[in-house]
């Protein structure tokens, strides 16, 4: 991991989520939601395909409105909080990236500093953008155009976006399905890191043993309804994800490291 010398000052700020229900083209998406992540901790949520994680997030981050129920980061109401203010108050990762993007991975990572524009905080963004490519081990790719890297490349580019925006909360979905395992391992360690700090982290995951190794919080969800919440040790059971997933699930430990895997029966 390359070092740099900037330390973020978070912020503690919590995201409340309450009765939240999305209906998409008729279809009810999500159904009553509550849920609460808090500063200092990863929240992962986990379910199948289909089971409105990505929706939940959206919802979570402002980009999609719910149509029931209210969406708080800290004291603000996110569907009713302009653009600007919610960009300083959280970043967000989706799955997508444009393929049409004519920017190199340095503008790329500077566009996260846009919500500071002429504030005092944009004396810093120098700075903060030099430390979120460090961080994100960007160096030899700053000139490159975003379009010719890998996919695995451009989610650290927008991972490095996100850092330089430089918000109490942090929103990603599925931040490391395109990555090796060492870069996986990197980007979970880089938002431990950040959590540790203070930001509120929530993410979008599939693999339960990355779950396992770094969620302080897991939330279970299932056909767009919200099944437990709580720890790994708690929700991260054999039983419930068995139910969860619809195929018997294996817990068992390492046993060199004792590190927690979750694997399919097979």
């Amino acid at each position: 991991m390359v070092e740099n010398s900037y330390e973020p000052t978070i912020t503690r700020t919590s995201v409340v989520v309450s009765g939240v229900d999305v209906q998409i083209n008729r279809r009810q998406i999500l159904h009553g939601i509550d849920l609460t992540a808090l500063p200092g901790q990863i929240l992962a949520l986990v379910g199948p395909n289909g089971s409105g994680k990505s929706t939940l997030l959206a919802a979570m981050s402002g980009s999609r409105s719910p149509d029931a129920g209210t969406v708080r980061i800290g004291d603000l109401d996110v569907h009713g909080t302009d653009a600007r203010s919610l960009a300083r108050t959280r970043s967000l990762v989706t799955q997508q990236n444009r393929d049409d993007i004519p920017f190199t991975v340095r503008e790329v990572v500077e566009m996260g500093r846009f919500p500071w524009t002429r504030t005092d905080q944009a004396l810093r963004s120098p700075e903060i953008i030099a430390a979120a490519i460090s961080e994100c081990e960007l160096g030899d790719l700053v000139d490159r155009p975003f379009t010719q890297l890998s996919g695995g490349q451009q989610a650290r580019v927008s991972l490095a976006r996100a850092l330089a925006q430089d918000t109490p909360v942090v929103m990603l979905d599925e931040p490391t399905a395109a990555l090796d395992i060492g870069h996986t391992e990197q980007v979970l360690t880089i938002l431990k890191r950040r959590a540790d700090a203070g930001a509120t982290i929530i993410l979008v995951v599939h693999d339960l043993s990355l779950t396992a190794a770094y969620a302080d919080r897991v939330a279970v969800m299932k056909d767009g309804r919200l099944l437990a919440t709580g720890s790994v040790e708690e929700v991260m059971t054999a039983e419930l994800l068995s139910t969860t997933y619809d195929h018997p699930v294996l817990i068992w430990d390492h046993p060199e490291t004792g590190e927690r895997l979750i694997t399919p029966a097979r």
